[in-house]
């Protein structure tokens, strides 16, 4: 406790985030809880084993990162194979193993979009279209290749907002192994964010994005190891599949909707009160299968630097066709084991299994560690936990990097100290890792106020990914579009979604417009005007539309204030920035099955049977 409130008047700058942080101190302090279950020796054992092995990367490639592109980039020589579960794994972060449990007990399989239409293909269009652009321009991120097509205004404005944006998903992850540990450990929440910050600090801060992305494929090998046997023994204990949908009948029928809703995809989504997601088919095709989907796997740094690393554009190109396959079977090891958790809590009096409350309200994020206790037996509850803790890594070390990246080349460099020696850098990027976890810290405590984590990530990617895609949309196949448009359009977008959500409340607060509308829920547009907020079925509805609002402003604005103003560039300065002016990858030298083209034929093939089985 001390820690943080000491750290806290050490933030002169920013008095209102050091109030913060103070504040969300005491109060988590003040809601300590009783540990779920307690481990056993084996268990620690696992945990201790994992901790050291991620240190030890770290250490032990010290020694190869000489430079700042070791240290940002990798070198530009990391493996396709190797990418491309690094571009999963970064991915899968605590939003998705603790976010996806919450949503699959919350929606059911309806969360399944997310991945289906909401991930495939975005990454599919990603490996096809959009790596030649990132990767044969050189660019070090996005913000500066924003800067290669249009001009330094609408770099400096995307590097700062997704800047923000990294941050938030750092906390949220650290947020929630810090609940994690709390909950089922009895660690007090604090020292759990410290615990947690140090680990991350440490690695990366020795070995740089080459130490995130080796310990990133390990954590994807261990959260498959302890995510396929819970995901096994659960369904089998449910009676498999139909029995699980039998079960989840109860579910659906207390809260008034049709008894198999739970387990279908689209058969519910014709109307938005007829689903629990709130969001009809268009809603939900628009929102996430567009905006938000592209939006994140098309222009997030954080993923799209594991595919920069690769060692070649071809490499670059697979790499996330190559983590699309995984991907399309990852509802099965985080979606489905909160299903199980919810219908074994709607038959609690014959399971003995109960879903843990917060504040009053059944507390969802709980869902997949719930399920691990009640299963898994010592050591078996250790690699479980173990793959928890991994993804929290994943998810932190991932925005960390993206982070320092963002700051160094397209902040630091572009504007404090264009002249930096290639060591400076080094050390600014370094240095810039520590910063990025305390600001995280920071974060993590702004996660305290809401109960689905990914409903606040979904926002958070509202604001940034949804105006920046249309940007980039635009200036990668339009080469009339200029930077003023950009710009404008990038701003646009941002006011859009500000204006979405603070015109807007999810159902869960509908009717407390004081003072829950001014907080961090919505609302706060509408009460300061005087005018009932429009209230969605969902927090999620209020998130996909933010989306698409703001990705229509940004797009409406580009294209327009691009037709009325001059391009600035010429035709030889957007070579192998616009499409219709790059050479296209010629792939004849491959196998036919490691062609880009084949593998994302049969990842969208696959994708599709995928939402007919289900639907």
């Amino acid at each position: 406790m001390r820690l943080f409130t000491l750290a806290a008047a050490q933030l002169p700058a920013v008095p209102a985030l050091a109030h913060a942080i103070s504040h969300a101190a005491n109060h988590a302090a003040a809601h300590a809880v009783a540990p779920l279950f307690a481990l056993g020796p084996v268990d620690w054992a696992i945990m201790i084993v994992y901790f050291v092995f991620v240190l030890g990367i770290g250490f032990a490639l010290k020694r190869f990162t000489k430079s700042s592109e070791d240290f940002f980039l990798s070198g530009r020589a990391i493996p396709a194979w190797v990418c491309g579960l690094a571009f999963i794994s970064a991915n899968l972060g605590s939003q998705e193993v603790l976010g996806m449990g919450a949503s699959g007990a919350q929606y059911g399989i309806m969360t399944a979009n997310f991945y289906w239409i909401g991930a495939i293909p975005a990454m599919v269009f990603v490996g096809l279209f959009m790596m030649p652009f990132y990767y044969g321009s050189k660019a070090r991120s996005v913000p500066e290749y924003l800067k290669l097509r249009f001009d330094e205004k609408t770099r400096v404005f995307n590097a700062i907002t997704f800047a923000v944006m990294t941050i938030f998903s750092s906390g949220i992850s650290m947020y929630a192994l810090a609940i994690l540990l709390n909950a089922l450990l009895g660690w007090n929440f604090n020292l759990s964010l410290v615990l947690s910050a140090i680990i991350v600090l440490v690695y990366i801060f020795l070995g740089g994005l080459t130490s995130a992305i080796y310990n990133e494929v390990v954590q994807f090998f261990l959260i498959v190891m302890g995510f396929v046997p819970l995901a096994i023994v659960g369904l089998e204990n449910v009676g498999g599949w139909s029995g699980l949908k039998q079960k989840l009948q109860k579910v659906a029928i207390q809260q008034h909707f049709a008894p198999s809703t739970w387990t279908h995809v689209w058969k519910y989504s014709g109307n938005a009160h007829s689903n629990p997601v709130g969001v009809e088919w268009f809603g939900m095709i628009m929102g996430l299968g567009f905006v938000l989907s592209f939006g994140y796997w098309c222009t997030d740094f954080l993923v799209v630097q594991r595919a920069m690393a690769a060692d070649s554009m071809t490499s670059a190109r697979r790499t996330p066709l190559i983590a699309a396959v995984p991907k399309m079977l990852f509802p099965a090891l985080v979606i489905l084991p909160g299903m199980i958790a919810a219908a074994l809590a709607a038959h609690a009096r014959s399971t003995g299994f109960v879903l843990p409350m917060q504040g009053g309200k059944t507390n969802y994020n709980m869902a997949t560690p719930a399920l691990l206790g009640y299963y898994f037996p010592e050591g078996m509850l250790g690699l479980g936990l173990t793959a928890l803790m991994a993804s929290f890594m994943s998810g932190m070390a991932g925005n960390v990097t993206a982070f320092n990246t963002v700051w160094t080349y397209d902040l630091y460099q572009g504007y404090i100290k264009p002249d930096a020696t290639d060591q400076h850098l080094l050390w600014v990027g370094r240095l810039t890792t520590i910063v990025g976890i305390a600001l995280s810290i920071g974060a993590a405590y702004f996660a305290l106020h809401f109960d689905n984590i990914m409903n606040l990530l979904q926002e958070v990617f509202g604001f940034v990914n949804a105006p920046l895609f249309a940007t980039l949309a635009l200036g990668m196949f339009w080469k009339r579009s200029t930077g003023h448009g950009a710009f404008w359009g990038l701003v646009a977008g941002t006011l859009a979604a500000a204006v979405v959500l603070g015109c807007s409340v999810p159902p869960a607060v509908a009717g407390t417009m004081i003072p829950a509308a001014w907080g961090l829920k919505g609302g706060w547009l509408s009460a300061a005007l005087g005018m009932h907020p429009h209230v969605f079925t969902s927090g999620l509805a209020q998130a996909f539309w933010i989306a698409i609002w703001a990705f229509v402003f940004s797009f409406g604005v580009g294209l327009v204030i691009s037709l009325f103003t001059p391009r600035l560039k010429a035709d030889a300065d957007l070579n192998g920035l616009v499409y219709s002016m790059t050479p296209k990858p010629v792939d004849t030298e491959l196998a036919w099955y490691k062609k880009p083209w084949v593998l994302a034929v049969i990842v969208l093939g696959v994708s599709l049977l995928l939402n007919i089985i289900f639907w």
